[in-house]
């Protein structure tokens, strides 16, 4: 369970913490008032992508905070080294696009936020009923219904592997003209490469050294100079400082207190001494002739064209080398390969049929199953005769990455109609329900569940069963739900207003948790109430929040 959200400088929160119940928690406010924002906040904790538009104006980063009851597995615990009875989840983003997250305190990746989220909370967005009509969309859920994933990954793999041994064949089954022309192409590029007999890291190292030689004669002129100044002039520094240091000497012979400046002077001989030797040794590297620098200046320019056609990087040139003289190997066996791949071919479909037939009788019937379930979860949602069922269609003859089968639900809302596929004959509002049903099956044991507006396109009596089934469904679990109807908000266990206030210059929002006679008052204002004093509406609200209560 979800037993607190802080909030720092999201949209337009500054800053909002709030501590939700267990059950039923809604969410509620006027048009605009940023209801879907906390919800936003517990996603963006949760790992969702984030974006620095999301920043309060004026702010230098947002930071949430979330704090759940632990009940994780002990494997996920024990992978992150993770303990104790809370998890305290934290992730922040500042405008240079940096994010930062921790999980109790230590430092992780947003993608292990994201994959202890989905243990944590199931989310339904606004909206994201609408993906229920895309038929990719119920194959997936069929699987996680079924619990087929990891049968569908060894038919994602296989289906690979087949493709892959196709392709292998296709190449060695070219015409022999096509196979000269690549063999010439390949032959051509490699041999531009090879020429170059190139070095790993030579290109580095003469981009260190060209510098040099190209002001060889500015920086001979400066080093004579300065070795001059340091060494060989009559009044050179080595000469100043040795004098300079003798005089020190002859004073500590008299005086103890000049031993440490005696010392100096004589260090700092030492080390102009050895500068000048620097110097020298300097000055010999620098005399290279013109047609060296001619060599290395036409070396880099050959290095940098083929950087720029088989790079970027000169690691990236040679591995291009490698995988050329693959192809061409390839190519010029290819008549002794053929035999083999067609065999290989014919192995990796045999091993993508089997699998795409287990993973249709498995998901034929778990299609059976679902359909059921689902009807007896919608059916209470105000339909009257409804048929749910899932067509499972296998095309043995074009297997594909998710196997062979085509799933389709259909859907009948009404008594006297065959069920049609879902997206010919569902409108928003029962799209909405269908979907609820959908999350309360496949939710599974994940302890919070989040709702932004799934009561999209219902309202009157519709309304009010949507409302006790989410209830129903905060039995055991916590909800979150975003909503902008009453007869959903008077089922909550916990109520929260979002109010949003100006000054003109800037804009914030606040959450207010509301009890007592604040409840009747913003369901009365859901109801149309004009005013507080709307005695009507108030009296409506108040029978509306016994009979949700019952």
């Amino acid at each position: 369970m979800l037993t607190k959200l802080s909030v720092r400088n999201l949209a337009v929160i500054s800053r909002v913490e709030f501590t939700p119940k267990a059950g039923l928690n809604v969410f509620t406010g006027e048009t605009g008032a940023g209801k879907s924002v906390a919800i936003s906040a517990l996603s963006f904790v949760l790992g969702a992508r984030g974006s620095i538009s999301l920043i309060k104006d004026g702010a230098d980063k947002l930071e949430v905070q979330a704090e759940f009851e632990n009940t994780l597995s002990k494997p996920l615990l024990q992978k992150y080294a993770l303990s104790g009875k809370a998890l305290t989840l934290t992730r922040s983003l500042d405008r240079n696009g940096k994010s930062k997250a921790t999980v109790n305190g230590k430092p992780v990746a947003a993608a292990v936020l994201a994959e202890i989220g989905r243990k944590l909370v199931d989310f339904h967005g606004q909206h994201e009923h609408q993906s229920l009509l895309r038929p990719e969309v119920q194959l997936q859920l069929l699987d996680t219904f079924a619990k087929l994933n990891p049968l569908r990954e060894k038919v994602h793999t296989a289906y690979k592997n087949w493709r892959e041994a196709q392709a292998r064949l296709e190449a060695a089954q070219l015409s022999e003209q096509e196979k000269q022309r690549q063999l010439d192409l390949y032959s051509f590029q490699l041999q531009e490469i090879e020429k170059i007999n190139l070095q790993p890291g030579e290109d580095l190292e003469l981009e260190q050294k060209l510098p040099q030689l190209k002001h060889a004669g500015r920086l001979l002129e400066l080093a004579s100079s300065a070795y001059t100044d340091l060494y060989e002039a009559e009044n050179s520094a080595v000469t100043l400082l040795g004098r300079a240091a003798r005089q020190a000497k002859e004073m500590a012979d008299l005086d103890e207190q000049a031993a440490v400046l005696a010392d100096s002077l004589a260090q700092a001989e030492t080390l102009v001494s050895d500068a000048a030797s620097d110097l020298s040794a300097y000055q010999e590297g620098l005399h290279a002739d013109p047609q060296t620098l001619d060599d290395m200046l036409s070396r880099h320019e050959k290095l940098k064209r083929l950087k720029l056609k088989y790079g970027p990087e000169l690691t990236d040139v040679l591995k291009t080398a490698e995988e050329m003289k693959a192809q061409i190997d390839r190519l010029q066996n290819a008549e002794l390969l053929q035999e083999e791949l067609e065999k290989e071919v014919q192995k990796t479909r045999k091993e993508v049929d089997t699998l795409c037939e287990q993973l249709h009788t498995k998901r034929h019937a778990a299609a059976q199953k679902l359909a059921a379930t689902l009807q007896k979860e919608i059916s209470p949602l105000g339909f009257t005769g409804l048929i749910f069922e899932i067509a499972v269609e296998m095309d043995g003859e074009n297997p594909g990455p998710t196997g062979a089968d085509e799933v389709e639900f259909l859907f009948s809302p009404n008594p006297g109609q065959a069920p049609r596929p879902l997206r010919a004959v569902a409108s928003g509002g029962e799209l909405s329900r269908v979907m609820l049903g959908l999350k309360t099956v496949l939710a599974g044991d994940i302890p919070v569940m989040v709702f932004d507006e799934v009561d999209t396109g219902i309202g009157g009596r519709t309304a009010t069963l949507v409302g006790r089934k989410l209830r129903a469904v905060a039995d055991g679990r916590q909800v979150l739900c975003v909503t902008h109807l009453a007869s959903v908000a008077a089922c909550a266990n916990a109520h929260f207003y979002i109010e949003k206030s100006t000054d003109g210059k800037k804009t914030d929002v606040a959450l207010h948790a509301l009890e007592g006679e604040k409840v009747t008052a913003e369901i009365a204002r859901m109801l149309g109430a004009l005013s507080d004093k709307d005695d009507t509406a108030l009296a409506h609200a108040r029978k509306m929040l016994v009979d949700a209560q019952k």
